[in-house]
């Protein structure tokens, strides 16, 4: 799936000024807001997107569409709308003729509509727009927008001029439409309270540059990364000491060096100009600040924060399993727990539940009518997104529970895997003696075989359910009274038993100083990896085993999916990589590799798994896809080639010891790859389990983490 907006270092000139300088930006969904001081290039950046500044080199696509050369009109017509700075509004048109002007027919976006979210603009319906405030002007530009019913809007200062009261009811306009899903909003915005309550993510740019993409929630409490990027968040008001207390004592912070640029003529002169006044000068003089490195970016743990001390939900479709579910809620609620019913029935039958299936369909992109659709099928799946993305607002949870069939396990195990590892997650299902791997994932979800159906209490599953209620109750009742001590900064790196040594030697190196999980390359491997650095839980990764890319482009049995890297793009923060294993495809036992691929060449690893040598065309493609994501990732990047072998059986004298296969794969990753100083391939002379590629990613990891990193002795 494309991104709704994809910009690529992109640089705009004015005369000799460079204006955007190489910026890299992506929207991939939802709403994503842009901040930075006056200057940096934002509204330069929104006029590039909209054709109306020339491009001097980069790309910028949208729905993975390229828009170069394509003039404003033309990418209106494609369906990105826009809201510039200073409204642009005719004056002598009214409010309605305004509306009725760009109003297309069957568009969710109606004048109607508009009225009704800005009931101020009906009461000037007749005036034109030279006759409004500013603040009128505003809503009206927006709602001109609106009615295009676009699916990118690009907003160059929406709340510029607005009355509080207008401000949050923008704001709150803007995390509906980021929740609907049918519209994605790039929002460049001065007021962070604004900027980081209607986007997850917020781009900062600085002096042209997209310094950094980050969470919302860590900028709106981060003061002083305010006051050093954005020149705000601490004020004449705020009394908070700038003197750290006695024995806690910083070091000392070197402010960084600012420099004014001045134009002479900020506007193109012509013959007839008059001089330009000093005080107009000066008013448009840039500001050029030198900034320091970026520091590392946290990710908020997804499900927006759980509780050891908050509600254990029992989850589950209660017009079918009602009596099942309240006797769990009775069982856990007697051991002293807070504990609330999540009805997910979709068959529009009165609900007894704390949370009653509307409360829970209101969360879907398209609202309860997302669900409540009259047909199963589409109402199952409705309130399977529903309740997923019910799940990753809570900020209470502390255990959750299901109970039911394969479709009742369905719906509540997407949700279930939205929460951290950590949080007990208990299902209780008639398919739990099967595979799994579809409902679990990655994730650390519990599921217990129901042995009878759960249709009804009776002998089995009074024994069965109560055996789960008591154990969720046990999980969350241990969780308030442990908290687990963490001493050391958790790291991720992914392992193979080809790769073995390699990541040995890495982790004797660094398990001093970082508590260094290490995953098994099985496919679910680098999925756990990346959803626990997506859930804040891993300071940073080494992935120097990449091999389910392999079976994910052969058919192996431990295959990635086309999310894999997707963790560490959103992620933001410096990404160290190699090609470990990308020589071997996985299979089961040999009776069971596809016929296609007799003639192969074919190691028993052992009797259950069969490897399979990769070609060169293979290694290529894989070249390929690994090198469109490293594209992606804006944090630093250095990705390492072992010209001496990718694992222990690609060595001189080994069974795939194939250069010829690992040419291809690396000249694909070099011609895929877009280097920039942050975005690095690291030829190395060894092979990965030599000590010194070993050496060489310690070193690399080390120079861009602050903890210093000890030798063992």
């Amino acid at each position: 799936m494309s991104n709704a907006l994809e910009v690529r270092d992109l640089n705009v000139f004015y005369g000799q000024s460079h204006a955007l300088q190489g910026v890299n930006l992506t929207l991939s969904s939802g709403v994503l807001s842009v901040v930075g001081r006056n200057g940096m290039g934002k509204t330069t950046l929104c006029k590039a997107i909209m054709g109306l500044v020339p491009v001097r080199s980069g790309s910028i696509s949208f729905g993975g569409q390229s828009l170069a050369g394509l003039g404003p009109a033309e990418i209106a017509r494609l369906g990105i709308g826009y809201v510039p700075q200073g409204r642009r509004l005719w004056k002598s048109l009214t409010v309605d003729e305004h509306l009725q002007l760009v109003a297309t027919k069957g568009g969710d976006w109606t004048p109607e509509r508009i009225y009704s979210v800005f009931p101020r603009l009906a009461e000037r319906k007749s005036n034109g727009g030279a006759q409004l405030s500013g603040g009128e002007q505003q809503m009206l530009a927006i709602g001109r927008a609106l009615l295009l019913n676009p699916k990118l809007l690009v907003m160059d200062e929406p709340t510029e001029g607005l009355a509080p009261v207008i401000v949050n009811q923008v704001a709150e306009m803007l995390v509906q439409l980021g929740r609907q899903g049918d519209m994605d909003v790039l929002v460049i915005e001065q007021n962070i309270g604004v900027a980081t309550s209607v986007a997850e993510q917020v781009a900062i740019m600085v002096n042209g540059k997209v310094n950094r993409v980050m969470d919302a929630g860590l900028l709106a409490a981060d003061r002083d990364l305010q006051q050093a990027l954005l020149g705000v968040g601490r004020h004449a008001h705020d009394e908070t000491p700038d003197v750290a207390p006695a024995g806690k004592a910083e070091p000392d912070k070197v402010a960084p060096a600012s420099t004014k640029i001045y134009l002479s003529n900020p506007n193109v002169p012509t013959r007839w100009s008059p001089p330009v006044p000093a005080h107009v000068i000066a008013q448009a003089a840039r500001t050029v600040t030198a900034v320091a490195a970026p520091a590392a970016v946290v990710a908020v743990p997804r499900g927006a924060g759980t509780a050891r001390n908050g509600v254990v939900y029992i989850c589950g479709t209660m017009d079918t399993k009602g009596a099942e579910l309240r006797f769990m809620r009775d069982i856990i609620k007697g051991q002293g727990l807070r504990v609330a019913l999540v009805d997910l029935s979709t068959s529009g039958k009165p609900s007894g539940a704390e949370v009653p299936p509307n409360a829970v369909a209101g969360f879907h992109p398209r609202g309860v009518a997302g669900v409540m659709t009259g047909d199963r099928g589409t109402a199952v799946a409705g309130m399977t997104l529903a309740f997923e993305r019910w799940v990753r607002q809570r900020s209470d949870i502390a255990a959750v529970v299901g109970a039911g069939g394969s479709g009742g396990t369905a719906v509540v195990s997407p949700g279930f895997r939205a929460l951290p590892v950590g949080v007990p997650k208990f299902i209780v299902s008639t398919v739990a003696s099967g595979n799994t791997e579809q409902y679990v994932g990655a994730s650390d979800i519990t599921m217990m075989h129901s042995v009878a159906d759960v249709q009804g209490l009776n002998s089995i599953t009074r024994e069965v359910l109560a055996n789960a209620a008591n154990g969720v109750a046990g999980m969350a009742k241990g969780r308030q009274k442990t908290v687990p001590v963490v001493d050391k900064p958790a790291i991720g790196l992914t392992m193979f038993g080809v790769t073995t040594k390699c990541v040995q030697q890495v982790v004797s190196q660094l398990d001093g100083v970082y508590d260094c999980l290490v995953f098994h390359a099985t496919g679910t491997g680098g999925r756990a990896m990346e959803n626990l650095l997506s859930s804040g839980m891993l300071e940073a990764v080494i992935d120097l085993t990449t091999t389910e890319i392999c079976d994910m482009v052969t058919g192996g049995v431990f295959a990635a999916n086309e999310t894999r890297f997707d963790a560490m793009i959103n992620d933001g923060r410096p990404y160290i990589g190699s090609c470990g294993a990308l020589d071997m495809v996985n299979f089961n036992a040999p009776d069971t590799v596809p016929a296609k691929y007799l003639g192969r060449l074919f190691y028993e690893h052992n009797p259950q798994i069969t490897l399979m040598r990769t070609t060169p065309e293979e290694n290529a493609e894989m070249g390929r896809f690994i090198g469109e994501k490293l594209n992606k990732m804006n944090g630093v990047v250095r990705f390492f080639l072992p010209e001496g072998g990718v694992s222990a059986l690609d060595a001189p004298g080994q069974p795939f010891w194939n250069p010829a296969a690992n040419k291809a794969l690396f000249t694909a990753l070099e011609e895929t790859l877009r280097p920039t100083a942050n975005r690095q391939l690291v030829r190395v002379p060894h092979n990965i389990n030599d000590p010194e590629f070993a050496d060489l990613v310690v070193k690399t990891f080390q120079s861009f983490h602050a903890r210093p990193v000890q030798r063992k002795a």
